[in-house]
């Protein structure tokens, strides 16, 4: 795994915390030169501190279609070329009132719509377009959730959220069948509940906490950590994966195999 992307360039949106910064460490370990992007100035200048000489690090929004654009000039500009796309910006819809379909206001909908389907289709096409441009194959890496296919009711009715990984999983499959005889591959990874920032609200509820331990039962029925997409992440950046497009790959726990017990007294959190 040492030098599995050895001399490649991988832009990461989404890239200054969470998943997307452990992927862009996991990445540089294995000989990757990284170009990560995030909305705040203060992650993205503890992101290149971090990462040092092996990545660029540049404020934007993933939602903006100028953004992705200029990652991947930056990535051809800073290292001579451009191989990969990891999108992993997206995110809850909470905060706007996604929740239940009868309670959802237009305002959830255009929202988490754009935060988690319209920037990776905008990101996806300025890599594609970058791709085709310049002759190359490329590889796309999507950021799904399981809960575009496997549901969680009691905990998770977030309905905005789930169309939206739910729809990327269909354009990624779409979109790979498209660009196959270009060797232009588009794979997604759909983890299940992982600890980070964004699950703040799911961590601090010891329902959801107990649920796990039957739903997501590997290692003990543990929250998932950064970490744990790594390996299949570097994997599927990897040319080590060139036989494969159009998959989508959960690095759930065991989340989508299992069923899960809910505590008693749980509640919607």
């Amino acid at each position: 795994m040492q030098s599995a992307l050895a001399s490649k360039s991988i832009v990461i949106i989404g890239g200054t915390t969470g998943l997307g910064l452990s992927a862009a460490r996991a990445c540089t370990k294995c000989g990757a030169r990284v170009v990560v992007v995030g909305r705040s100035a203060e992650s993205v200048a503890r992101a290149a501190g971090e990462l040092g000489s092996t990545a660029v690090a540049m404020v934007g929004d993933a939602i903006d279609s100028a953004t992705a654009i200029e990652a991947v000039g930056r990535a051809k500009e800073a290292f001579g070329r451009f191989d990969a796309l990891y999108h992993v910006a997206g995110g809850s819809g909470r905060q706007w009132g996604d929740g239940p379909l009868h309670e959802l206001t237009d305002d959830a909908i255009t929202q988490t719509l754009a935060l988690n389907l319209t920037s990776l289709i905008k990101s996806n096409r300025a890599a594609v377009q970058a791709f085709l441009s310049d002759g190359t194959s490329g590889v796309v890496l999507n950021m799904g959730s399981v809960l575009g296919v496997s549901p969680a009711p009691h905990f998770f009715a977030t309905h905005t959220y789930a169309a939206a990984k739910s729809a990327i999983i269909g354009f990624t499959k779409s979109c790979a069948s498209y660009y196959a005889s270009s060797n232009i591959r588009l794979n997604v990874i759909a983890p299940a509940l992982v600890a980070t920032p964004m699950s703040k609200r799911a961590i601090d509820n010891t329902d959801i906490e107990q649920y796990l331990g039957s739903k997501q039962p590997l290692c003990g029925g543990r929250f998932g950590a950064p970490q744990d997409l790594d390996g299949a992440v570097v994997f599927l950046l990897s040319d080590a994966s060139r036989y494969l497009t159009g998959q989508v790959i959960a690095v759930d726990g065991g989340w989508s195999v299992s069923e899960g017990q809910i505590p008693s007294e749980g509640h919607d959190g």
